[in-house]
């Protein structure tokens, strides 16, 4: 069951008047970005509840959720005479979701935020959970806090206007969702029309993971312990993803988490029994939907390095949520760069990798 706060609306507009009218707030605010100006913005535009409402438009892209642009919201509110009884309305991706949740958890020390995710990478990742951040110094996610949205509504129409590339990036943390759950919705996961983001099978799909979120960041709002299941591909991925933007040839958050997953399970088969059976098949459905990634051995050190900037490490550690088995969690799995038998464990998954993509 989702709680209060997590909204699956088919009224738009109804659904943000009795949100805006239930804490009523000094002053409403907009942010999204140039493509979601374009896509989505007009749905909500005419809303009577936002007829006062100031909007910011930050350049699309992930390169842009950065200080410059944090610096720019700043700037925004404070000439907009915002306070901390002012709600900001994130309209967008999890780009938009991840920005503006800090911009507000961090001015004046802390306003209101409405997240309406317009991406299933938005709905089932950013906008849930109150993980806030930037990226900095080359690194995803470097900076950024803990601030809870007041409310997350999930809309279908905005659904409809992803493209393929987008909407398979938000299903790699669907599929993330399935490993983390049970078999069944693992399986259900596979029969989805990928190209479909808005039908009604897809949307329960997002429901589901929503609900698999929301149960795991209830319970571990600030990434103690449990919380860190879902960092499930990411210490491979965010590595693959930063090296992606190194060599000029980025891709969507999606697509290296992915590819982390395939890493990361490997890692799980070789040290804890996952199934080879189970490695071999979401290995496969990875490389026909996701592609490759254009990398060589000679830059691995770069990986390794980018995965010692993982949030989740200590001292010289890296530590991998791993699993046993489908649902069979291993959290805190520590492999250490400075052991031989360690780092060779490391590039052997990115060995596995760049054989099944066939690079």
């Amino acid at each position: 069951m989702l709680p209060a706060n997590l909204l699956f609306s088919e009224n738009l507009e109804s659904t943000l008047e009795q949100l805006l009218k239930g804490y009523a707030p000094q002053q409403r605010f907009i942010c999204c970005d140039s493509t979601t100006a374009t896509t989505c913005l007009p749905l909500i535009s005419g809303f009577d509840c936002l007829r006062d409402a100031r909007q910011v438009t930050i350049p699309a892209g992930d390169d842009h959720k950065s200080v410059e642009s944090l610096s720019l919201l700043w700037r925004f509110f404070s000439q907009e005479g915002a306070t901390r009884r002012s709600v900001l309305i994130n309209v967008g991706g999890g780009m938009v979701s991840d920005l503006g949740g800090f911009a507000a958890a961090t001015f004046k020390r802390g306003m209101d935020v409405i997240n309406l995710p317009t991406t299933i990478l938005g709905a089932v990742d950013a906008a849930v959970g109150g993980k806030t951040g930037i990226n900095f110094n080359g690194l995803k996610n470097e900076v950024g806090a803990f601030h809870q949205p007041k409310a997350v509504v999930f809309y279908a129409p905005f659904f409809a206007s992803l493209d393929q590339a987008n909407c398979l990036s938000g299903f790699a943390e669907m599929l993330k969702h399935g490993l983390l759950s049970d078999a069944a919705y693992l399986n259900s996961l596979f029969k989805l029309d990928l190209s479909q983001p808005s039908a009604p099978a897809f949307l329960e799909a997002v429901r589901r993971s929503v609900e698999i979120k929301h149960a795991i960041t209830s319970q571990d709002p600030h990434e103690k312990g449990l919380r860190k299941a879902l960092n499930l591909g990411h210490t491979m991925g965010h590595a693959l993803e930063s090296l992606s933007h190194h060599i000029q040839k980025p891709v969507l958050h999606g697509y290296a988490v992915a590819w982390g997953l395939v890493c990361e399970l490997f890692l799980a088969h070789r040290l804890l029994g996952f199934p080879s059976e189970e490695l071999s098949r979401i290995s496969a459905f990875v490389k026909i939907t996701y592609g490759s990634l254009p990398f060589t051995c000679a830059d691995y050190p770069y990986l390794l390095e980018a995965m010692t900037h993982d949030k989740k490490n200590d001292n010289k550690g890296l530590n991998f949520t791993l699993l046993a088995g489908i649902g069979d969690l291993r959290l805190d799995q520590t492999l250490y760069l400075d052991q031989t038998s360690d780092k060779a464990l490391l590039e052997a998954s990115l060995d596995y990798l760049r054989d099944i993509m066939g690079i």
